[in-house]
This record gives structure tokens, sequence and C-alpha cells, in this order.
């Protein structure tokens, strides 16, 4: 007898903002004004209809006033050694990819890694991303173009680039498959969630920079 299907990432992470906003007595239209998103939006989210970006979450929990970890429903105090197991990473579903976690949640340095997996065509939208710190990227698979201050470099498997965030840059995938990166950013100013410049959503759809 086949296993039955647990709920999809979108179903979950719907289920526990409702949990977060009710706790809090907060209303949908409140929860809209403090965070600016539409009320409909939020409401496709609660109802698992549809995947938030990740930084549409970002300002989801700055609005409610919970860590992003508290979405996982698990808030751990923030350690100096973070282990994780393939298995036990944070996943979030995005339009035209998934974002994982690789501890930098949980760390209570200024680093932040994560692993992007991006359909063909996922980009950083139109606006250049530009944020403090440092940047450090390596393509796993599939192929990367990031440009940085109007210089274009592609990445393969292995390839790896390294810059100042301040400079302007974005990125996409030029290729016909799936890429998988791993990006790493360091040393922002404690005020930042600079994965949210990184992954989110434009109107019609398509992965975007903030």
């Amino acid at each position: 007898m086949s296993q039955p299907e647990s709920n999809p990432p979108s179903m979950e992470v719907g289920q526990r903002l409702r949990e977060l906003r009710e706790e809090r007595r907060i209303s949908l239209r409140e929860l809209g004004r403090l965070s600016g998103i539409s009320v409909n939006a939020l409401s496709l989210i609660e109802r698992g209809q549809t995947s938030p970006s990740v930084s549409t979450l970002y300002k989801l929990v700055e609005a409610l006033g919970v860590p992003i970890t508290a979405i996982f429903r698990a808030e751990p105090q923030r350690q100096e050694i973070i282990f994780r197991s393939a298995a036990q990473r944070s996943k979030i579903a995005f339009p035209l990819g998934v974002w994982e976690g690789l501890g930098g949640e949980d760390f209570v340095g200024r680093v932040q890694p994560f692993m992007l997996t991006l359909e063909i065509g996922a980009d950083s939208g139109a606006q250049p991303i530009i944020h403090t710190g440092h940047e450090f990227v390596m393509c796993v698979e599939g192929s990367l173009e990031y440009r940085v201050e109007g210089q274009s470099f592609s990445l393969g498997p292995g390839d790896s680039l390294l810059f100042a965030a301040r400079l302007r840059h974005c990125w996409r995938n030029p290729g016909d498959k799936i890429a998988k990166v791993v990006v790493v950013l360091s040393g922002f100013e404690e005020y930042e969630s600079p994965i949210g410049y990184h992954v989110s959503v434009q109107e019609n759809g398509r992965a975007a920079g903030v």
C-alpha cells in the first residue's frame, strides 16, 4: 500500500503563516498593511494556492515579528556550530525554482549560505541587485550567467565567482536544463536580509530580484 503524500510545501508554509498571524490576533488586512503585500495575495498564500517567494516570506516574518525559522515550526537559539544533513535542509519553493537553506538561518554570524535550484529561464529580474557585504557563487550543475557592473561571467559546473555585493549585479539561467547554484552571502549589515534581494516574484510569475 502506498503511503499518503505529504502536504506540498506551499500548503505547509501557508498554514504556518496563518497560525502565526492568528496567534498574534492580526487580521489579513492589517498584515497586508504591515508587510506591503495585498490581502488577495496573502489569502492565496495562506490557503496554499501559491508559493511565497523568499523575499515575500522575509516581509511577512518581519511584519509578524518572528524569525524566519518560525515558518518551519522551530525557533532555536542561534548557534556557533551548525550541522545540516541534506534531508534537514529548509526548502522554500518559488516560481521557477527552489531555495534551500544551508544553516545560515540558525547561525550566530552574518553569513547566509544557500542553494538555488533554477529552472530554464529563471532570472533575477529587470532591476540590478545591490546590498552590503560580499557574495560568493559556485555553479554545481547546469549553467549560470552573472553580470557584475556590466561585466558578464558564464559559470559552468565547478566555476565560481566572488565579488563585493555593493556592485550592481544580476543573474540568469541561460541554459537548456536546470541549474543548481550555491550562494554564500557574508559581511552584510544586521538590518539586511540579503537573501530576499535574490529571490522574489514579478507580476508575470518569473523569479526576480527585489
